[in-house]
């Protein structure tokens, strides 16, 4: 199970976007990859293709990212942190800070 979901605030740990933060646009859990806003821009060639209403050139576009590489981002801390789950008494699980404790579901 992934601790990292869909539109969770992450600060990314590692590579050429080390320290940049962004909001989770989608998790590719087969590949454990996420995709981050703003984040590790790729440029891609688009051949025009007038029947669809492409418009040929270059295209700059968000490239997933190794979750490996990437820190959930607590708003209490100010920082990248660990998560964890933990069962509460009703029985619901639930994410939590491991630096500070808080409930992040």
């Amino acid at each position: 199970m992934l601790k990292i979901k869909k539109n969770d605030t992450v600060v990314v740990i590692a590579g050429k976007d080390k320290g940049k933060t962004g909001k989770v646009i989608k998790v590719i859990p087969s590949a454990n990859r996420v995709i981050v806003e703003k984040v590790n821009f790729i440029k891609k060639h688009v051949r025009p293709n007038p029947q669809k209403g492409v418009q040929g050139g270059t295209l700059e576009k968000e490239a997933p990212i190794h979750i490996s590489n990437v820190m959930y981002f607590c708003s209490n801390c100010g920082t990248g942190v660990r998560v964890g789950f933990k069962i509460l008494d009703d029985g619901s699980k639930v994410r939590y800070c491991k630096k500070c404790g808080t409930t992040l579901d």
